[in-house]
């Protein structure tokens, strides 16, 4: 299975939640500031509009027992851009633009992946996933189909409140 990455993604091990974050996942979801979380067995996943928020979420995390940077890899979170992938090394994650079946629109998903790399490229557990999405979530009205990215200086102008 694999989890939709739309905006800014914060994305967690499953396991290190349950084994190295205090209060486990009960705490977990109550440090998730909101309704964007979706996960699969191996992912957790949250999406957020601004790099500060990212990085606010993530020192919440790290306080709770995580650690996010370790030898300049992502050991238990990592931050993944919807256009571009994650924005650090991440061996245990794989990334990619994946088609929706029986259309020609794409997605960005992740899925955990620790197999061996044997050549560059995608490494896919199979040739079809199922992709946590969050609930009533269809393509047409998403973030996949809509994206447009605003400088935060130029965000007043472009956003209605």
């Amino acid at each position: 299975m694999a989890v939709l990455i739309e905006a800014i993604s914060v994305v967690v091990r499953r396991s290190s939640i349950e084994t190295r974050f205090s209060g486990g996942w009960g705490e977990f979801l109550n440090r998730v500031p909101n309704n964007t979380l979706r996960t699969d067995e191996d992912l957790a996943r949250l999406g957020f509009m601004s790099p500060p928020d990212v990085e606010a979420f993530i020192r919440r995390l790290e306080l709770g027992g995580l650690t996010f940077l370790h030898d300049g890899k992502a050991l238990d979170i990592a931050v993944v851009d919807q256009m571009q992938g994650p924005t650090i090394k991440v061996e245990w994650l794989e990334f990619a633009h994946i088609s929706l079946i029986g259309t020609e629109n794409k997605v960005a998903a992740c899925w955990l992946f620790e197999g061996p790399r044997i050549a560059a490229g995608v490494h896919m557990p199979a040739k079809e996933m199922m992709l946590a999405t969050p609930d009533g979530w269809t393509y047409e009205n998403s973030l996949s189909a809509k994206y447009k990215y605003i400088p935060n200086e130029d965000i007043q102008e472009n956003i209605k409140w």
